[in-house]
C-alpha cells in the first residue's frame, strides 16, 4: 500500500517547522530542486499495491540513497544522519522536523530493490537535460552570442556537434579473492547445513548421515595456513574438498526423496543448483589439470559474479560488473551494465545513436582508446561523418611526421580523453564503484548507477558555484570602474 506518510514517524514531537528556518544556498537546498521528484511519483507508486505496509514515496527512498552515496555512509549512520540534520531531513521530503527516525536500517535494501537502476539513471539523464536546457537559454539570451551563428541557416549549419567520450570499468564486489580450496571449503559448508536442516524432521528416527566435518575441516585449515607448500599440495587439498562435497550432494538428493524429511525454501534450492554447479566446474577443472572453464562461479553467495580480464598493474584480474560509460559535456551516462566480460568496442554505435537522439545530431568526434577502433566502427563513423580519435588502423604512412595537424588532434583527443578517466577516479575514489557492498545483483546496479547520478549532481553544484564567483567577480569590477571614473 502506498501512501505519503509512514506510522514509524512520529510528527507529534516537531521542533519548529522548516517554514523560513533553511538557507536557499545550502546544497541540499539546491540539491532538492535539481531532482524532478513528482515526475517519477507515479511510476514508482505503481510498484506497490493497495494493500500491505505503508510505503514511503519516491523522494524518501532516493534522497536517502542519494544522501548515503554522496557522503559514504552505513544504513546505520544514514539513519542518525537523518535524525541529526534538519536539511537531509528537507531533501527526503520530510514537511516538519522530527527527533525520530523516518524509517529503519533494513528499508535502504529495499529501497535499492524498489527503485531499479533504470528509474535511478532516467532520473540522473533528466536532470543533465534540465541542466542543458537552462544553459541554452543563458545562452540565447546572452548580448554577447555570436551574431554570425545566430544568423546561420539551417543547411548552413554544421550537421555533427559535441564531442562524445567512451570507455569501460569494473565495478569489483565485496567478495574474498577466490581459490578452488577455499570455494568447495564453503560449498562443504553450506551442504552440511542443509544436511542439518532436512534432517531435523527425522531427528531420533534414523541416524543422522556422517559429514566427517571436523576431519574436514582441519584437513583445510592445515592446507591453508601451510603457505611455503601450498603450490604443490593444492591438488591434493582440492581433491579431498571435492569428495566431501560430493558425499554431501549424494547425502542430501536421499534425504530430499523421503516424504517426511523437511522442505527447503527457494533460497536454498538457489544455493543448492550453484554449489552443484560448482562442483561440476572444480571436478572438470581437477580432472583435465586446466584452471579455465566456461562462466566460472567464484562466489557461492554471488554467483552472478564473474572474472573480469583488466590487464592492470594493481589487479590482473577483477571480480564484478563491467561498466560502460559515455561523457558529454561532463556529465556522465551508463550506456551498459554486464556482469559478463565483453568487448565495450560494440557499444560505440549504440551510443552514437542514443546521442543523436537526445539531441538531434551526431558528434563531431568520438573520443575512445584502441579497442573502440575497429573497422566495424571505423565504418560507421565514417559514414556519419563522425571522426574517431586516434591514429588509423595498419602501418603508419610514411609522411605521418610530417602530418602536424592530424597529430595535434590525436594529442588533443588523447588529452580530453583522460576526462573518462577522471570520472573513474572519482567514482572509485571518492564514490562507492571502487567497492559494491550490496549484496544482491539488482541492489548493486542499483549502487553502480547511484554513483554517476551524484556525479552529475556534484557537477551542477560545481557549474552553480562557479557562475557565483564569475557574477561577484563582475559586480566587483564594474563597481571599481564606476568608482575610478567618478
Amino acid at each position: 500500500m502506498y501512501r505519503d506518510k509512514n506510522p514509524q514517524m512520529n510528527f507529534n514531537e516537531v521542533i519548529p517547522p522548516f517554514n523560513n528556518t533553511l538557507d536557499p544556498e545550502n546544497r541540499w537546498v539546491k540539491l532538492a530542486g535539481l531532482i524532478p521528484w513528482d515526475e517519477f511519483e507515479n511510476e514508482y507508486a505503481a510498484k506497490f499495491g493497495k494493500t500491505g505496509n505503508v510505503a514511503f514515496p519516491l523522494r524518501m527512498a532516493l534522497g536517502s540513497l542519494i544522501i548515503q552515496e554522496k557522503k559514504g555512509l552505513s544504513n546505520i549512520e544514514l539513519v542518525q544522519e537523518l535524525i541529526e540534520s534538519r536539511y537531509l531531513q528537507y531533501f527526503i521530503g520530510l514537511d516538519e522536523l522530527t527527533n525520530t527516525a523516518p524509517f529503519d536500517q533494513s528499508a535502504l535494501t529495499r529501497f535499492r530493490q524498489r527503485l531499479g537502476a533504470d528509474i535511478i539513471n532516467r532520473v540522473s539523464q533528466k536532470i543533465v537535460e534540465a541542466e542543458n536546457e537552462r544553459k541554452k537559454n543563458d545562452d540565447d539570451d546572452n548580448s554577447n552570442a555570436s551574431p554570425k551563428s545566430k544568423g546561420m541557416t539551417e543547411e548552413e549549419k554544421p550537421i555533427n556537434k559535441g564531442k562524445l567520450v567512451l570507455d569501460a570499468t569494473c565495478a569489483p564486489a565485496d567478495i574474498t579473492y577466490p581459490t578452488d580450496a577455499g570455494l568447495l571449503n564453503k560449498a562443504r559448508e553450506k551442504t552440511e547445513g542443509i544436511i542439518d536442516m532436512l534432517h531435523e524432521p527425522l531427528r531420533g528416527v534414523i541416524q543422522k548421515p556422517r559429514t566427517y566435518r571436523e576431519k574436514a575441516r582441519r584437513d583445510f585449515l592445515a592446507y591453508s595456513k601451510n603457505r611455503k607448500g601450498r603450490k604443490l599440495t593444492w591438488k591434493k587439498a582440492c581433491k579431498k574438498q571435492l569428495g566431501d562435497v560430493k558425499r554431501n550432494l549424494g547425502t542430501i538428493k536421499k534425504l530430499m526423496d523421503t516424504d517426511e524429511t523437511g522442505k527447503l525454501n527457494e533460497k536454498k534450492l538457489d544455493e543448492l543448483k550453484v554449489i552443484a554447479e560448482l562442483y561440476r566446474q572444480q571436478a572438470y577443472m581437477h580432472e583435465n589439470n586446466t584452471h579455465k572453464v566456461g562462466d566460472r562461479i567464484v562466489s557461492i553467495d554471488q554467483h552472478w559474479v564473474s572474472p573480469i580480464k583488466r590487464g592492470k598493474v594493481s589487479a590482473e584480474t577483477e571480480f564484478g560488473a563491467k561498466v560502460s560509460i559515455s561523457v558529454v559535456d561532463g556529465y556522465t551516462k551508463v550506456e551498459k551494465i554486464l556482469w559478463d566480460n565483453y568487448n565495450e568496442s560494440g557499444d560505440l554505435i549504440n551510443a552514437v545513436e542514443k546521442y543523436r537522439e537526445e539531441r538531434g545530431c551526431y558528434p563531431e568526434v568520438v573520443q575512445a582508446d584502441k579497442i573502440y577502433r575497429n573497422r566495424k566502427n571505423l565504418n560507421y563513423c565514417r559514414g556519419k561523418g563522425i571522426r574517431l580519435s586516434g591514429p588509423p588502423l595498419g602501418r603508419p604512412p610514411k609522411d605521418y611526421g610530417k602530418q602536424k595537424e592530424t597529430r595535434r588532434l590525436a594529442y588533443q583527443d588523447s588529452c580530453e580523453r583522460n576526462a573518462v578517466e577522471g570520472k573513474f577516479g572519482e567514482a572509485k575514489n571518492i564514490g562507492s564503484l571502487g567497492r559494491l557492498t550490496a549484496r544482491l545483483k539488482a541492489t548493486s546496479e542499483v549502487q553502480i548507477s547511484m554513483v554517476f547520478l551524484v556525479l552529475n549532481l556534484n557537477k551542477i553544484l560545481r557549474d552553480l558555484l562557479h557562475l557565483f564567483f564569475e557574477g561577484y567577480i563582475e559586480c566587483q569590477y564594474r563597481f571599481c570602474t564606476v568608482v575610478k571614473t567618478t
